[in-house]
């Protein structure tokens, strides 16, 4: 799903983060927080959505009976160091799994974060959101998968304050996931996409959700 980022100036209600659960339990939609501001998710695109299922479906298939939860979309996460939940489109945890304190539907210990980039989230994605992901310790490996072409930016942490960056575009380059041991064909996460479709729909987007 896609946070509605907002440019127009204003000066947002602001919620504890006690005070955002309570809402987000009782929501038909979903929401991100961001330190007190509350931030409308809206669906993705069948595009969107068809990409990070068939990432989904790999990796669940790839990790069967190995100690780790795979997750999609719907799982709330918390960083605690920036105050923000969100809902990454695809996190495989660890087993076993880290909640928040106090909570069950909460987890705080992704070891890999992959989000499919739409063109009103694609800095976000890449900048103010992965700054977040980083001071997550446990997080090892995070991926922009793009949508609009065949295109996979994979970043692979090597210290604290070093990732190491490998763009993967040809259709026959292998997607290589050191943290889970698990490899991919980049043409197999694209499977049976039609990009032709996906740029007829494109300004649409644009006009739906501003970019930040």
């Amino acid at each position: 799903m896609i946070a509605q980022l907002d440019k127009q100036p204003h000066s947002p209600e602001t919620y504890s983060p006690e005070a955002y659960l309570d809402r987000e339990v009782k929501s038909e939609q979903r929401h991100e927080y961001h330190d007190g501001v509350i931030i409308p998710m809206t669906g993705g695109t069948p595009q969107h959505n068809r990409i990070s299922g068939l990432f989904y479906a790999r990796l669940l298939f790839a990790l069967l009976n190995r100690p780790y939860e795979i997750f999609h979309t719907d799982q709330r996460l918390w960083i605690p160091e920036r105050r923000i939940y969100t809902y990454p489109d695809v996190m495989v945890l660890p087993k076993p799994i880290e909640l928040q304190a106090g909570r069950r539907d909460t987890v705080m210990n992704p070891l890999l974060i992959a989000e499919v980039l739409s063109k009103s989230t694609r800095n976000y994605d890449g900048g103010e959101k992965f700054a977040a992901y980083r001071t997550v310790p446990s997080l090892q490996e995070y991926l922009l998968i793009d949508q609009y072409a065949m295109r996979v930016e994979h970043f692979t942490k090597l210290d604290d304050c070093e990732w190491r960056f490998i763009e993967y575009h040809r259709p026959e380059s292998i997607l290589q996931l050191k943290t889970v041991e698990v490899t991919m064909q980049l043409s197999d996460l694209y499977s049976n996409i039609d990009f032709s479709e996906i740029d007829a729909l494109a300004d649409d987007e644009l006009s739906d959700h501003p970019e930040k």
